[in-house]
């Protein structure tokens, strides 16, 4: 709706050119968002001297030109608010993790241009340095390794000494059972990989892996989650360990598998929330505890909104936590966290054996037996 509006209104030129195919609607998106900081009637001065400096010659323009011809012409109109705008974007400086494909993941920064070219200077100085000195591993893969070594402060990037939670079943870890491990907040990771980061980086079989495994500098710990056989539902967990804080935590965020857990949302889990306001007398136990993500956690909180939990205080073993979450609406929506280990096939529950109500009758021949004792 906002590129329709500052097309139509402000920029006649790239609507011309957008509505006869000179440009991508993608391509008119970037004219708009460098646009934007202009005042209205800047912005029609930009859309005017685009037409007469370029004309339908700015479809022959890549992605990277046309935004730089934008933007010296946006800076020439009104310097002090492209300087402003940037000034401002530094605040929104941050790091965020997101998952790939093959037990990978992004770990991406947005940080001011100086910092950020800095950073990769850094890193590829290191490369061509390592590489220099006959290490046999990629360009590429010695800046990530040296990306974590230096954000870690380990010697080397599989020594990570920080907690990252896998979820996986004893028969997976310790026998053959392929079953998938989880990682919350990632998802699902193959049995083999889980036993391969256990195991000394050495095993690595590809040129410059890390062989998926830490190093031998690197603490393992191991704690026991139980789940419900029939039901995959977490419904316990060892708190014994020698690096211990926060243990209810751990236990939630093991129990939600990372992920907000308002219907349909697949955001990670950032606030452990109180569903019966802890403000309201809420007490602080698993049972009033859901995670949920940022935005979801402050959406409750507004007026029409209601949360509450269905599981009983005491429950049965593996019954699911159950959230009853009432929109403004009236509409209502139940969550229940996802089995420990999703995809394994629960365990048919126990056949209970009962002794028959009264013996059965004997056979003739039992009679002729049962006689022949008795004499």
């Amino acid at each position: 709706m906002g590129l329709a509006l500052a097309l139509d209104r402000h920029l006649p030129n790239v609507l011309a050119w957008l509505t006869a195919g000179v440009l991508s609607e993608w391509r008119a998106t970037l004219i708009v968002r460098e646009a934007a900081v202009l005042a209205p009637d800047l912005q029609e001065a930009l859309d005017a001297e685009l037409g007469e400096a370029l004309g339908e010659g700015i479809g022959r323009l890549g992605d990277r030109q046309l935004v730089g011809h934008v933007k010296a012409i946006a800076y020439r109109l009104d310097p002090a608010s492209v300087l402003a705008r940037a000034r401002k974007a530094e605040g929104d400086r941050r790091v965020s993790l997101r998952p790939a494909p093959d037990t990978m993941a992004y770990l991406s920064a947005l940080l001011p241009v100086a910092q950020a070219v800095a950073a990769y200077a850094a890193l590829t100085a290191a490369a061509d340095t390592a590489r220099a000195g006959g290490d046999d591993r990629g360009k590429g893969q010695v800046m990530a390794d040296t990306l974590v070594e230096r954000l870690t402060g380990q010697e080397t990037a599989q020594d990570v000494d920080v907690e990252v939670q896998v979820v996986i079943t004893d028969d997976a870890l310790f026998g053959d059972d392929e079953t998938p491990g989880q990682v919350p907040g990632y998802g699902t990771v193959p049995a083999g990989w889980v036993r391969d980061l256990l195991t000394p980086s050495a095993a690595g079989a590809a040129k410059g892996a890390t062989g998926a495994g830490l190093g031998e500098h690197a603490r393992v710990w191991l704690r026991r989650l139980y789940a419900h056989p029939t039901t995959g539902q977490l419904v316990g967990m060892d708190s014994t360990r020698r690096v211990f804080d926060g243990n209810l935590r751990k236990y939630l965020l093991a129990r939600d598998g990372g992920t907000c857990r308002t219907p349909w949302c697949d955001a990670p889990i950032r606030h452990l929330d109180h569903i019966h306001d802890h403000a309201m007398g809420g007490p602080t136990t698993a049972t009033n505890a859901q995670g949920l993500c940022v935005r979801c956690n402050h959406t409750k909180q507004l007026p029409g909104f209601t949360a509450r939990t269905l599981t009983p205080e005491v429950q049965q073993p593996g019954a699911p936590h159950l959230v009853e979450l009432t929109t403004p609406t009236g509409h209502t929506h139940h969550s229940t966290p996802p089995p420990l280990i999703p995809g394994k096939t629960p365990c048919p529950k126990p056949r209970i054996r009962t002794a028959p109500a009264s013996d059965p009758p004997l056979s003739p021949f039992e009679r002729y037996l049962t006689d022949l004792i008795a004499g």
